[in-house]
């Protein structure tokens, strides 16, 4: 379907999915998947149609499928392989489907388009399940098996602060969806939550834990270096207002007096991407932190110090084939050619893939806490 050197793969099925037809492959005409730190990650699949084309009883048969009270909906896994090396694209589920038919002999155009598997996790409502003597990452762990038909892998990494009730005086219980609980407990200790595909495929790393901005970067973005060259586009922007120092509160047990507490950037797996560091231009009061247990807040506090840095972003687009593997979200790069200021590692916070027969487009968002790079030299 793609370039020379690309080539996606199609899976279609209920829980466990099996390559697609023939018919679906050569009606393939576009592929759009968006991945984003903090949000859902989310896919758009647009087919040439016809009223007699045999995707109408494919897609009549796969709307059947996730009809019943806890049957997931259609999985859809896509995988890319450039220059013989596969890789992961997307794994979720089918949520929606649209058909613009045809006019004066022009064939028409369907739409499909889903969600990553936190939607299959956000179905079914179990609140006041309860949960007697457990921290949050053991809860975590257990929303989380349930999906192993899935390929689900949980990766739970504990609080700093761990806070384990005890029964006699409390017995947490679920409110809501296996997601929104994950995600409640991942906002009071200031963790994120998120389903990544990979490594191999049909397997999907369930990552529970802080936002980490530190690892093996990916190869680098080269601008305006001639041959070197390896994106399209990349500007850059800088908001010397973004610094914010977080104030939260604890609750004196005997007096039951607010304790206000700054609590300053200092958290190990975000550090400095920037020499110069985006200057605190104003304080956030977290008014929620006076209900929570000091270690809770505490938590709470360092997440937002984190979130409240990155005053220097960047976006561009590039050539899958040129730049040699898909770009990764949630993960480092290097900018090279860009000058003293915004040359050094980046945060790529988001990523969306465009694939059309022909080409492998990606445009990008990046993001870093301060100006001027801290490495002598950007990893090539």
């Amino acid at each position: 379907m793609l370039a020379k050197g690309i080539q996606l793969t199609l899976l279609m099925g209920p829980v466990v999915p099996v390559p697609a037809p023939r018919v679906v492959m050569d009606a393939l005409e576009s592929v759009q998947v968006t991945t984003s730190a903090g949000t859902a990650s989310g896919f758009q699949l647009g087919f040439q149609f016809s009223a007699r084309s045999a995707l109408n009883e494919i897609f009549l048969i796969a709307a059947g499928t996730g009809g019943g009270i806890g049957v997931p909906p259609l999985r859809v896994l896509l995988v890319v392989t450039v220059n013989g090396t596969p890789s992961p694209l997307f794994d979720g589920v089918m949520t929606r489907v649209e058909v613009q038919a045809g006019s004066n002999g022009q064939p028409g155009s369907l739409t499909v388009t889903g969600e990553d598997l936190t939607k299959v996790m956000d179905m079914q409502d179990w609140s006041g399940l309860p949960f007697p003597a457990m921290p949050i990452e053991a809860r975590v762990a257990l929303l989380c098996a349930k999906y192993a038909a899935f390929g689900l892998i949980p990766l739970v990494v504990p609080s700093l602060f761990t806070d384990v009730p005890i029964p006699i005086e409390r017995i947490p219980a679920q409110q809501g969806t296996d997601l929104q609980y994950i995600r409640q407990l991942a906002g009071q200790v200031g963790h994120v939550f998120y389903i990544e595909p990979g490594p191999a495929p049909g397997t999907n790393i369930a990552y529970f834990g802080p936002e980490i901005k530190v690892g093996v970067p990916q190869p680098a973005l080269n601008v305006d270096m001639d041959a070197l060259t390896n994106v399209e586009s990349l500007n850059f922007s800088f908001d010397p207002t973004k610094g914010v120092l977080p104030i939260v509160f604890i609750q004196n047990a005997m007096t039951r007096a607010p304790i206000p507490i700054p609590i300053p950037n200092i958290n190990p797996l975000q550090p400095p991407l920037g020499l110069l560091p985006t200057p605190i231009s104003n304080m956030k009061v977290l008014k929620d932190t006076a209900k929570m247990s000091p270690m809770q807040a505490l938590s709470a506090g360092l997440a937002e110090a984190g979130k409240s840095q990155d005053s220097v972003s960047a976006s561009g687009s590039l050539d899958v084939l040129r730049y040699g593997r898909p770009l990764k979200a949630r993960q480092l790069v290097g900018v090279r050619g860009a000058g003293l200021a915004y040359d050094g590692l980046y945060y790529v916070n988001s990523v969306t893939s465009t694939l059309k027969r022909g080409e492998f487009r990606q445009s990008f968002q990046l993001t870093r806490n301060g100006l001027v790079s801290i490495t002598p030299k950007v990893p090539v």
